[in-house]
């Protein structure tokens, strides 16, 4: 190994690295854009985990996505150590797994300590199937089915209570089932504006996630005439990817109220839920606050707006996701074909694209990328890093400052933990790639490259038609 400092620093890629002065537990990881383990070899490669990334692709293919297990554990311990530093009440940290949900994941939030945020019934069985206990899951959704609410009422989750006709639906399942009152949360919509994208506010009133806060009233009141149900406690989410502090604090002040009229109605809330949303570095123009920054304006604007309204401090949850995730993956690709037009652009095409990376395309996100078998090669060229698949819109990377490219090369673009995987999608028939567990110079996969007999598994040619080919 070299260090980063005996390396010319010609790459701008090397200045993505972490800190090398610093332990990987000091520094925060949604701050940084590559992995905390992060190194460059004395082959001139990038290394994560220990784990030569180019070999890794020789081993297992590309693309491929590549989980930092240092840096997702040390996520997860920022967040559980800050909040014992800075609520003096009960807590629990939760991760949110849509931002990545698969078994792996769930086992290693769940080995230090996390409950699990799920949103669907296949999130609620992936977690279990991972050994997580029924009572650290919370199901949230904004339209969860009948059969998933059974699932979840089965399983021995704590269900997050959305709106009426979820309500209802929980009330008519319960009715003649002999059994303990179901734990539920109520959310509802704060009024918090953050200046984060349109489509991943949740916390301003229009939203369709939660109760409005003017039917509060009307809620706790039919929750109290509720048998079946167990009202413990109030939920609220105010978006994602948020740089600013001030919204978390004025939505501690908020929720708290809430607390209170909830327990005018003789509801046994005891918990209270802020959300998550942290944002993450995807650029280094990014600037967010560190976890411990958040934890602290969240743990200490609860218990001072419980002071304020004389109450008992309820258990505080918050359930991150992003910033837990984002920053501890890569994806590495392939580079292929070229196309040089002259006066405008060089396209350079890699192996995956939209398939494997739907930000872009979605939600015009913005990545950096680095050349993982040239760490410090000069940047001498400005390409648009285009993906595989029949799309014009299939641009990973706008205007990435690359040293020169060859097919064969190895491209890796930062923090793609986070919506990469979980919103991968098989257009074009493109197989979903491997993703592997790094850690200590070992890598194990934890999801199998899909095959093109997988994305056959669930079709079905009708006997006509099988008649008619012939």
């Amino acid at each position: 190994m070299v260090s980063i400092q005996s390396v010319e620093v010609q790459n701008s890629g090397l200045q993505y690295l972490p800190d090398s002065k610093n332990s990987p537990q000091t520094r925060s990881p949604n701050q940084e854009l590559l992995p905390l383990t992060a190194r460059v070899n004395s082959q001139d490669r990038l290394e994560i985990g220990g784990c030569d990334v180019v070999n890794l692709v020789e081993q297992f293919g590309s693309p491929i996505y590549i989980l930092d297990e240092v840096t997702l554990r040390t996520a997860c311990r920022q967040y559980r150590e800050a909040l014992k530093r800075y609520y003096p009440g009960e807590s629990q940290v939760l991760y949110a797994s849509k931002a990545w949900s698969c078994m792996a994941v769930c086992a290693i939030a769940s080995s230090e300590g996390l409950g699990i945020d799920v949103v669907s019934g296949g999130e609620i069985f992936t977690a279990l199937q991972a050994g997580v206990s029924p009572n650290k899951l919370y199901f949230h959704g904004n339209n969860k089915s009948r059969s998933e609410l059974e699932l979840a009422i089965d399983s021995g989750c704590t269900i997050v209570a959305d709106n009426w006709l979820e309500l209802s639906t929980l009330v008519d399942i319960l009715e003649n089932r002999a059994t303990q009152p179901v734990r539920v949360m109520l959310r509802f919509t704060p009024g918090i504006e953050c200046h984060t994208h349109e489509y991943i506010r949740t916390g301003h009133l229009d939203s369709k996630f939660g109760f409005d806060p003017n039917d509060l009233d009307r809620v706790f009141a039919f929750l109290s005439k509720q048998p079946s149900l167990s009202c413990i406690g109030l939920h609220a989410h105010i978006g994602s990817q948020i740089f600013e502090l001030q919204p978390h604090e004025d939505l501690a002040g908020v929720i708290a109220e809430a607390f209170v009229k909830a327990s005018h109605y003789g509801l046994p809330v005891g918990e209270l839920n802020v959300g998550g949303g942290l944002g993450i570095s995807y650029t280094e123009a990014d600037d967010p606050p560190s976890i411990e920054a958040w934890v602290k304006v969240i743990g200490e604007s609860v218990a001072a707006a419980c002071q304020k309204l004389e109450i008992p401090l309820p258990k505080l949850l918050c359930e991150p996701g992003r910033s837990l995730i984002g920053s501890a993956c890569v994806t590495a690709y392939t580079v292929g074909s070229q196309k040089v037009i002259p006066g405008m652009r060089t396209y350079l095409a890699v192996d995956g694209g939209m398939s494997d990376n739907p930000r872009p395309i979605t939600y015009q996100s913005v990545y950096r990328v680095v050349a993982a078998n040239q760490m410090s090669a000069p940047l001498t060229e400005t390409v648009t890093i285009a993906g595989k698949h029949c799309e014009s819109g299939d641009i990973v990377i706008k205007n990435a400052q690359l040293p020169v490219s060859k097919p064969g090369d190895v491209l890796v673009v930062m923090a793609t933990g986070a919506y990469n995987y979980s919103m991968a999608s098989n257009y074009n028939r493109l197989p979903r790639p491997t993703a592997v567990l790094v850690r200590d110079g070992e890598a194990n996969v934890i999801i199998q490259r899909e095959t093109y007999q997988d994305l056959l598994r669930q079709d079905r040619l009708p006997e006509r038609l099988v008649k008619q080919v012939e």
